[in-house]
């Protein structure tokens, strides 16, 4: 059937009005004015008027005149009936005895507010020409077209068809751009490329895999080997040729849609397309897996060089000297007591030459001398640290030799004009190796540190091993920071290169600066900036005296007492009893289920080839792949096998088809948009402040996609889900970081990438990492960076004005100058930079590994952290205010996070908490499942909470606001989470569970 793709329930939404319609709702929709009012009143009788007013009513709700007209919801009648004064609303049912009546309305309503019919042939093909355009250039699944194509009508007061003639016309466009994308790719790729990628899914001989298989294995653990494999998988990929194949006229999203389908699908299943698409499937995802192996090269490369070389010979270095600690010590001792008596002696010139020996003598031997000078001589490295280091280093040149060659080999890399001489050395290295090079004079030795060229030139020849460690120390330093970058790749690609052409700026650049209210011409607004900063001093100036939380000591330094802890009343607290006891005991996947009743939000799995066809009960199988990933417990305990939804075989086929990251962001966003609109949430917050915390997870497998930190992992690897949280309490969102790298690296790639809700004005985070340069790209791009500060003391704060007179502050500032030239000198660049990751074509993780250059910043980025550090001091007078409502702001919603953060570990308990996903979109993909469930649980709290509050009003209790604004979601001992689980069929949604006697003992 054409409404194969729809669910029962977005049948019966499009057909009709909800089965509830909010208060809230009610006075949105169902209002008449006085246009209205005067229309509806032509209508003899109050059955009439009331009638004519339903249909009007419902025309402008559901987009169409019902087959009957008084199949609406009563509070709808109530409402209008109302607005009419009509005192009894049930008089709607004479409306019924004469059933030409209904249609004469809608034609008159039709006729007065100009709506017009489906079949209108020139709407019709506007409507076509929409949807196929649509089609064309977007990678929607059929569901959203469907929705598009119902707004288009209704936004044109254009009368909906049946649902089954809108599918219809949908299924059709959705074809014919099918088979066009096909059709274009195919032929741009021509007949010989095609063949060859279609023989990638053939078994050759005395092979289980098929070469598409074998290519499709990304890397699993950090070795040479898997290195060796990651080279050889890119160099089979690039000899393919589709990179170079020219799609600019096709839209990237649909050839993304393609690629995620030949990635995900089975080699069996891709034979089994028809052949256009099969061929332009396999071209896509070839595209797209050649620049995914680019950067697990990468991801195998330093790995390796981090772990198995820098990591290995400091911490090697570490252990010698701690190990030699103790003779340095003797030996120190000795020659610090010789070297007293030394002093003793030539400050008194009464001895002769001999008699001052001979003091010297009876104090510490010569031979004592001689073996304390021998260990400091063997122990302290005269060229510092760096040199053991180095040493240690030297005794990796195994594993360097191992790869290297074959590396540079293969020169899968690119380079800036910084990175060059770097990348020509790497090039350079076999013939090192080989010896065709071996005088210092034919390589390039700047391109090493000091130690390094000391290392390499230490005799006449190049010393060859010291030679190949200092190059692979110095690729891997100008990788990390894209002077080197690997060609193709996107994570560690050359991100400059993805910036705004400036054709493509100037498109963009107005629209761009309205959003983000920033000006072309940079003078008005730095002059507007630096008026706020010098107010903002002056205002803290002033209530330092009063202020008696704030310290400056004599050097200039702010010290700052803690925050005192909110008392808890006992209002508050009989409060939490009371709700806590009310909530229902439930079982977490009829939380899922529960929960979809209510918004839906298992509706946006769909499968990954854009198929139409919905399988039964799909929703079932969805909770089940989400409970088993949210709880970390595998299959077994949620599959049974009587239960068709809930067999193994069908759990796997969707788990592998429908879970993936874009269906679990499109379900979150349904989530956040339903916590939003709760009145306990909105009692809340406002949704414009949020919180960036990361958890950590120990990853115990074999993978790339992990690092290690003692701290959060003990001797083992593992990484953090850095994750966004609002202030009514839903997660917005999450970014999976390797390992702790640079926190504050990655909080902008997920906060200019949000799954859904209002873009937040202040992002608050926990004390970490951050720089000046981040303070100045949050504030470019419209958000207020607010961390919570450890070490205030070492805080810097800057002054624009270096004549004005700020009382105490002046010792503070002392002479920290913002240099407002270099920022407006800047402007252009930093706007345009704004403008890319704005449009998503870059990352500002990977722009700040550019700018800040490895200690080393760019001109753009000395420019950013000028413009940074105005709202970084804008941010430490606030912190330091009298009133103190900033820091406990900041305070109070990370303490929310970390709250959530409890529930989270609370769920995923499964497997010691450990993830044991090997690559990284099966890690990406369960704690996407996890956050979903979190998000899940926190609504279904939410709305009890309120029931509870209502039921405790209800009953004449005194709720104090200030009390409920302190409640909390993040609660769950209510809800099991253990054992096998039990899934039912889900709630209508129209009603919820009964709430429990809240004196009720929560152990019965």
């Amino acid at each position: 059937m054409a409404v194969d793709f729809l669910s029962d329930e977005q049948v019966a939404g499009f057909s009709g009005f909800p089965d509830e319609v909010p208060a809230e709702d009610l006075e949105r929709f169902c209002w008449l004015d006085d246009a209205d009012l005067s229309v509806v009143g032509r209508r003899r009788g109050m059955h009439n008027r009331l009638g004519f007013a339903v249909q009007l009513i419902t025309v402008r709700v559901v987009g169409r005149f019902l087959t009957d007209p008084l199949a609406v919801p009563w509070p709808v009648v109530e409402s209008l009936a109302g607005q009419l004064g009509i005192a009894d609303a049930s008089v709607l049912k004479l409306y019924a005895q004469r059933g030409q009546t209904g249609y004469e309305h809608a034609a008159e309503i039709s006729t007065e507010y100009g709506y017009a019919d489906f079949s209108d042939p020139a709407r019709y093909e506007e409507l076509r020409l929409f949807l196929e355009a649509r089609a064309w250039t977007s990678s929607e699944g059929p569901v959203r077209l469907f929705e598009r194509a119902a707004l288009w009508l209704r936004e044109r007061k254009v009368l909906l068809p049946g649902v089954s003639t809108l599918t219809r016309l949908v299924l059709e466009v959705r074809a014919g751009a099918n088979d066009r994308l096909h059709s274009m790719l195919v032929d741009a790729a021509g007949p010989a490329l095609i063949l060859e990628l279609e023989g990638l899914l053939r078994v050759g001989d005395g092979s289980r895999l098929t070469a598409w298989e074998r290519l499709r294995t990304g890397p699993s653990r950090v070795s040479v080997p898997e290195l060796l494999r990651q080279l050889e998988r890119l160099g089979r990929l690039r000899s393919l040729g589709a990179g170079s194949i020219d799609v600019e006229m096709i839209p990237e999203g649909r050839m993304n849609a393609l690629a995620r389908y030949g990635l995900a699908g089975k080699a069996s299943s891709l034979r089994g397309l028809s052949g256009q698409r099969r061929g332009a499937t396999l071209l896509c995802a070839v595209r797209a897996l050649t620049s995914e192996v680019a950067d697990d090269l990468c991801d195998a490369l330093d790995a390796i060089v981090n772990e198995r070389v820098l990591r290995k010979a400091t911490r090697e270095s570490t252990a010698a000297r701690l190990k030699s600690l103790p003779r340095l010590s003797k030996a120190s001792l000795q020659l610090a007591k010789a070297a007293k008596t030394l002093v003793e002696v030539l400050d008194n010139t009464e001895y002769s030459g001999a008699e001052a020996a001979s003091v010297l003598a009876d104090q510490v031997s010569l031979s004592e001398l001689r073996a304390a000078l021998q260990v400091v001589n063997e122990v302290v490295n005269p060229e510092g640290a760096e040199a053991d280091t180095a040493g240690q280093m030297l005794r990796r040149f195994a594993t360097v030799r191992s790869f290297l060659p074959a590396l540079a080999a293969a020169a899968p890399f690119g380079a800036t004009a910084g990175g060059t001489p770097t990348l020509a050395a790497l090039t350079a290295l076999p013939e090192v190796l080989d010896g065709r090079k071996k005088d210092p004079a034919e390589v390039d030795l700047y391109v090493l540190s000091p130690t390094w060229q000391r290392l390499v030139t230490a005799s006449e020849e190049i010393d060859r091993k010291a030679y190949t460690v200092a190059v692979t120390v110095a690729v891997h330093k100008a990788l990390r920071r894209r002077d080197i970058f690997v060609v193709g790749g996107r994570r560690w690609g050359d991100p400059r290169a993805r910036l705004l052409t400036d054709p493509a700026w100037q498109k963009t650049k107005t629209e761009t600066l309205r959003a983000l209210q920033l000006p072309e011409e940079p003078t008005e607004h730095l002059a507007g900036v630096r008026h706020r900063l010098d107010a903002r001093y002056r205002a803290a100036a002033e209530q330092l005296a009063d202020n008696p939380t704030v310290r400056i000591d004599d050097a200039g330094k702010v010290h700052l007492s803690p925050l005192e802890a909110k008392t808890v009343p006992e209002s508050l607290t009989q409060l939490r009893g009371l709700v806590s006891g009310m909530l229902p005991r439930v079982d977490l996947p009829d939380v899922l289920l529960e929960v979809h009743s209510w918004t839906g939000f298992l509706s946006e799995f769909s499968h990954v080839s854009e198929t139409s066809a919905r399988m039964g009960q799909l929703d079932v199988s969805v909770a089940a792949i989400l409970v088993a990933e949210a709880c970390n417990v595998g299959l077994t305990p949620v599959v049974r096998d009587g239960h068709p939804a809930l067999t193994r075989g069908r759990l796997s086929h969707v788990d592998q088809n429908y879970v993936r990251a874009d269906t679990l962001r499109a379900a979150n966003a349904r989530l956040i948009k339903a916590q939003s609109g709760l009145g306990l949430a909105r009692r809340w917050g406002t949704g414009l402040l949020a919180s960036v915390d990361g958890m950590r997870f120990v990853v115990p497998v074999a993978t790339v996609n992990a690092g290690a930190n003692p701290r959060y992992f003990g001797q083992g690897r593992g990484l953090t889900w850095l994750n966004y949280l609002n202030d009514q309490v839903s997660g917005l969102g999450a970014v999976v970081v390797p390992g702790t790298v640079r926190d504050s690296l990655h909080i902008l790639d997920g906060l200019l990438d949000l799954d859904g809700g209002q873009r937040p004005e202040m992002v608050a985070t926990d004390t970490a990492s951050y720089s000046d340069q981040v303070f100045g790209l949050f504030t470019l791009l419209g958000y207020r960076f607010s961390p919570r500060l450890a070490g205030l003391p070492d805080q810097r704060f800057w002054r624009i004005d270096a004549t004005a007179d700020y009382g105490k502050l002046n010792a503070v500032a002392g002479r920290n100058r913002i240099n407002l030239d270099l920022i407006s000198s800047n402007w252009p660049d930093m706007l345009r930079l704004a403008g890319s990751l704005t449009s998503g074509t870059v990352r500002a993780s990977e722009v700040l590994r550019v700018t800040q250059g490895g200690g080393a910043p760019t001109l753009l980025g000395k420019a950013l952290a000028e413009y940074g550090r105005i709202a970084k001091t804008e941010h430490l007078l606030d912190f330091i205010d009298a009133d103190e409502g900033y820091r406990r702001q900041i305070h109070t919603q990370l303490t929310v996070q970390e709250s959530r953060h409890a529930l989270a570990r609370l769920i995923f308990h499964g497997r010691r908490g450990q993830i044991r996903q090997s690559y990284r979109e099966g890690q990406e993909d369960q704690l996407g499942a996890l956050g979903l469930v979190l998000n899940a649980v926190i609504l279904w709290n939410t709305r009890y909470l309120e029931a509870a509050l209502t039921g405790l009003r209800d009953r004449g209790h005194n709720v104090a606001d200030e009390d409920v604004h302190r409640l909390s979601p993040l609660v769950s001992e209510h809800i099991n989470m253990l054992g096998r689980y039990s899934f039912t069929a889900g709630a209508t949604g129209t009603e919820l569970r009964p709430l429990r006697n809240p004196d009720e003992d929560l152990e019965t």
